[in-house]
């Protein structure tokens, strides 16, 4: 069954000087603040769309590598993914690193990063930004 999850943003202002919050609808987790500075200079307790892109990425890669790696007979015991989303101003969004550190008894490195380029490809949120240079480095625990 298909699931559909929402969010929304209240801006208040022009880009520069404006500031808003976005919240996470489906979930009623929290609102939290954005602004043009944090988005392009230092974060200053205050997010971005790049770094909700990159919780987005980190979460799905997870979930999509422990399932590819569980199918295969080898589950994980603990992944540690992280998502580096670089956003230059004027020019948009540059690429996505990941990187993830997994212990995965039974499995060598060779595996693990195969398993890792399986769900790099296969993550859906990985395909819906397709359109975006994705690299990934992974290794085991």
């Amino acid at each position: 069954m298909a699931t559909t999850r929402t969010a929304h943003t209240v801006w208040n202002g022009n880009l520069l000087e404006g500031q808003g919050k976005v919240a996470l609808d489906s979930s009623g987790v929290g609102q939290f603040p954005v602004s043009w500075p944090s988005r392009a200079e230092e974060a200053n307790g205050k997010t971005s769309p790049e770094e909700l892109i990159a919780a987005a990425h980190s979460s799905c890669f997870s979930m999509a590598l422990s399932a590819g790696l569980t199918k295969a007979g080898t589950p994980p015991t603990k992944l540690v993914t992280q998502a580096e989303v670089t956003l230059q101003p004027g020019t948009g969004i540059t690429g996505i690193h990941l990187s993830v550190e997994g212990d995965v008894p039974g499995l060598d490195e060779d595996g693990f990063l195969e398993a890792a380029e399986g769900a790099k490809a296969n993550c859906p949120v990985s395909q819906a930004l397709s359109g975006t240079d994705i690299t990934l480095s992974a290794k085991l625990s």
